[in-house]
């Protein structure tokens, strides 16, 4: 016989459109694990900002909205642009439902987080740094993010290390997160808000070049 405590993975799970989701009390609910992914502590898949299919490499010249250039200083954009430099200015500052993979994947109310649903999380939870090797999230290194609402406080969800892919490379993996929101970042169009962490760090600042391939993690009403 086995002995010991059983513990459960993720509290009070809930489901929207046959996808599981944890409120943890705040505006937004949150999945329990990254598109393309079954399970909590895997990866899943990356996604360059606006696009909805995965790919092989992801650059410049292959990203679904260039209209021209080749890096990040003399790109240029046929939608999602606040900037002249940037090319077309259609002034869209949060994706179309159609260009959410979230909402194309899953369907139902799921989406990419807002840049403020983003900050919520942070904001409103506590962060606890897993290493590679750790038992709690079967080895794989990342945060737990745990309620600070009352009323919510025994609810999380795990946000993996999963490394981001540029070109053909996967770079960082089991040190670092990168999470998309669905929120452009305006001072410079070439780049969205995403939530980035370390093992020592979590932030709200930083934004992702739009062709790199990051993590997504879906939210619903």
């Amino acid at each position: 016989m086995y002995g010991g405590t059983v513990k459960s993975f993720t509290t009070r799970e809930c489901k929207e459109n046959g996808y599981e989701f944890v409120d943890l009390g705040l505006s937004v609910k949150w999945a329990t694990c990254n598109v393309g992914a079954t399970k909590p502590e895997e990866y899943g898949d990356y996604y360059a900002w606006g696009e909805t299919e995965t790919k092989t490499s992801y650059t410049w010249t292959n990203y679904k909205f260039r209209t021209s250039g080749d890096s990040w200083d003399n790109i240029k954009f046929s939608k999602y642009n606040t900037s002249s430099s940037y090319g077309t200015v259609d002034k869209k500052t949060v994706l179309d439902p159609e260009d959410d993979v979230a909402h194309v994947k899953w369907g139902g109310s799921w989406r990419l987080p807002t840049k403020a649903e983003r900050d919520e999380l942070c904001d409103s939870c506590t962060w606890t740094w897993y290493n590679s090797g750790d038992t709690e999230f079967k080895g794989v290194a990342g945060y737990k993010v745990t309620s600070n609402v009352s009323g919510y406080t025994d609810r999380f969800i795990f946000l993996p290390a999963a490394g981001f892919r540029d070109d053909t490379s996967l770079y960082g993996a089991g040190e670092y997160g990168g999470y998309w929101s669905s929120s452009l970042y305006t001072d410079g169009p070439n780049g969205a808000r995403y939530l980035g962490f370390g093992s020592s760090y979590v932030s709200t600042t930083y934004y992702g070049f739009r062709n790199d391939g990051y993590s997504v993690r879906p939210v619903c009403q």
